[in-house]
């Protein structure tokens, strides 16, 4: 069994919300949490186990990404400052369909991996295509990864229709299952995307199989005049009479959202993935957070794609949630940093039936950990370190990334990626992508 002992100046569970233990130790055996105790304690109890000291450290769970699409990283800054619609007709989707492969993917993938672990992220809930090249890339850098097998109507190059690319994402899942950091969901698109038939298998699928199901809902107001023109509905409502609202849906911007919406969220139990720089950046909105958690929706944080946020940065994106819930509300109060701190750990794995995994620092857990370094001096004094971690710490403070017990970042280098390799393949990929420029 192999043990180590970890020994923050500052343990943050997240789990009591906002709960702060100092001088406190870790104990990981293995891939799991072995005991949280009196750092003192700690040490006459455990003297031969190995230590790793963090004077100047917050520990606290990695943060679970609750949406994004890692391969598109390859596509970072490719084509900004552009509409939704736009972004995604004339740019995105052309670009994709001359160059996405596997080896597209697998690079793509564990590029944003690493710029993930290097960032404190250990659980991505993705949603993209070669859905094998996506898991391969999960265990390569030896990241938890739910993999989203998107589905829709029309052709691309990984699929032709709607049955072709749900027979190929539950294919891949079978060729994974017993990997325990792999997981796979069903990703329908969205609703201007996927059909009604399409959803109700979905549905079906997702209850004989235990799936959660990750889509795209309400992320602009085109998307729900277009749905009330040819449905009669706004798209939730749609859903709804479908089947597919519940506690196994993780609805990805729910940006534009009435209060009877809000209500009928909590009401199903469906969770949201908050992408606040995305949605500014493509101007889709500032979602109703405040008055989702006021109704008990279950909240996370996502970076959505870099070709569209451009980072992968769960801090900033924490950090922006919590700033915008306050400013569009008009509350100072509303989305606390404790709040928004387990918006961006538990609530996401919440949302993803992982709460008794990963999420939060409790004994039995997977040891999903990270360690932030809040000497610097932007993060001086220390009153409160939650409120440093939320307003005022950056990414590049975290030292170490443990997942499942494995460090995948110490003092700040990767175990189990070659950055420099990454970054010459990157440099290959936009070689080739801007020899086709698709506009």
């Amino acid at each position: 069994m192999k043990s180590t002992l970890l020994l923050p100046r500052w343990l943050i569970p997240v789990e009591p919300r906002g709960q702060i233990l100092e001088n406190h130790a870790l104990l990981i055996e293995d891939d799991c949490i072995a005991a949280i105790l009196p750092a003192a304690d700690a040490i006459g109890r455990y003297p031969a186990v190995e230590r790793i000291s963090l004077p100047t450290h917050a520990l606290l769970p990695g943060f679970v990404n609750l949406h994004g699409h890692s391969a598109m990283t390859l596509l970072r800054g490719l084509a900004d400052d552009l509409a939704l619609m736009d972004w995604l007709n004339n740019h995105i989707w052309p670009a994709e369909k001359q160059h996405v492969s596997d080896e597209f993917v697998f690079d793509g993938t564990a590029l944003a991996m690493a710029e993930m672990i290097q960032g404190g992220t250990t659980t991505i809930n993705d949603m993209y295509f070669h859905h094998d090249a996506v898991a391969r890339a999960g265990l390569t850098a030896g990241m938890r990864t739910v993999v989203g097998a998107s589905i829709l109507e029309f052709p691309t190059g990984y699929g032709v229709d709607a049955d072709d690319y749900i027979g190929k994402g539950l294919a891949a899942r079978d060729r994974f299952l017993g990997e325990s950091l792999i997981s796979f969901t069903l990703a329908p698109h969205a609703p201007y995307t996927v059909s009604d038939a399409t959803f109700r298998k979905v549905v079906t699928l997702a209850e004989q199989l235990n799936l959660t199901i990750h889509c795209h809902i309400h992320e602009t107001l085109d998307e729900i005049s277009g749905s009330l023109t040819e449905y009669g509905v706004r798209p939730l409502e749609r859903l709804r009479t479908l089947g597919v609202l519940g506690p196994n849906l993780v609805a990805a911007h729910v940006v534009h959202a009435n209060d009877a919406e809000i209500a009928m969220l909590a009401e199903h139990g469906v969770s949201v993935a908050h992408n606040p720089a995305s949605n500014l950046k493509l101007a889709s909105g500032i979602a109703r957070i405040p008055a989702m958690l006021a109704a008990g929706v279950n909240v996370g944080v996502g970076t959505d794609g870099a070709a569209s946020n451009n980072s992968l940065d769960m801090f900033a994106d924490t950090r922006l949630a919590a700033l915008l819930a306050k400013g569009a509300s008009g509350d100072p109060c509303a989305v606390p940093a404790a709040q928004a701190l387990e918006m961006a750990t538990l609530a996401g794995a919440r949302a993803l039936n992982m709460a008794d995994q990963t999420g939060s620092l409790v004994v039995g857990k997977q040891a999903d950990v990270i360690a932030v370094d809040l000497s610097q001096v932007a993060t001086q004094p220390v009153f409160d370190p939650i409120s440093h971690l939320v307003y005022a710490a950056q990414r590049s403070q975290v030292t170490h990334t443990w997942v499942a017990g494995r460090p995948l970042l110490r003092e700040g280098q990767f175990t189990t990626l070659d950055a420099a390799q990454l970054t010459a393949k990157a440099q290959w990929w936009q070689e080739q992508i801007a020899a086709k420029p698709t506009h």
